[in-house]
């Protein structure tokens, strides 16, 4: 897989962090199950924070800390949680991390028509923002918009150009409020795609303003 699009150093630190919302986790792991490049630079980032914490004063703990951890292990939240399986694959398109949530190859999910030609699956994880599967027909486009916070993209078949170039399988756009663009769908395959943002995208045309409260993004 030639991957040309990678995410940016601060989401990365953010994700080594653990602070990123769930879907925008999700789609981070799932770039990172693909991209080479990528695990190698969460694992400087992880390293970064370590440092990090070895430079903090250290917190006197409280005088019964040690009786709250023994309690810990006579209870359930003691016991080492098994370890979850890697899921069979059911679809190379889709990442490891992904098909955790899908259980199902892409073509068999239940698509919901937005309007011909363009489908979504929302994945209902909650928490800020939303995290969705598009699904696009050759030739289409979404509608021109910028971001009131981060939108994150990952291709996962197809692929669509816009102002900032062209995003194949396995590339991810990390965008955020400063961007504003308009993806079009240009192979001769549906572009499928997850997309995770923390905030409503804000459409300029009236057909895209028209539209947001079916998308949801």
């Amino acid at each position: 897989m030639n991957i040309r699009h990678h995410l940016d150093d601060a989401t990365l630190l953010v994700y080594a962090a653990g602070s990123l919302s769930e879907g925008m986790s999700l789609l981070v792991a799932s770039h990172i199950d693909r991209c080479a490049h990528c695990q190698v630079r969460v694992r400087q980032a992880e390293a970064v924070g370590g440092a990090l914490l070895e430079e903090l004063t250290p917190v006197a703990l409280a005088p019964d800390a040690l009786d709250q951890v023994l309690a810990l292990l006579e209870t359930d939240a003691g016991v080492p949680q098994a370890r979850t399986p890697r899921p069979a694959v059911l679809d190379a398109d889709i990442p490891a991390p992904l098909a955790q949530y899908l259980k199902k190859p892409l073509d068999e999910l239940d698509w919901r028509t937005l309007v011909p030609g363009v489908r979504q699956l929302d994945l209902r994880l909650g928490g800020p923002g939303a995290t969705r599967l598009l699904r696009i027909a050759p030739g289409l486009s979404v509608p021109h918009h910028s971001h009131r916070g981060n939108e994150l993209t990952l291709i996962l078949r197809g692929s669509y150009s816009d102002e900032l170039g062209r995003f194949q399988a396995g590339d991810v756009a990390d965008l955020d409020e400063q961007i504003s663009h308009q993806p079009i769908s240009d192979s001769g395959e549906d572009c499928i795609c997850l997309i995770a943002t923390d905030a409503p995208l804000r459409f300029s045309g009236l057909m895209g303003r028209l539209v947001q409260p079916f998308i949801g993004l």
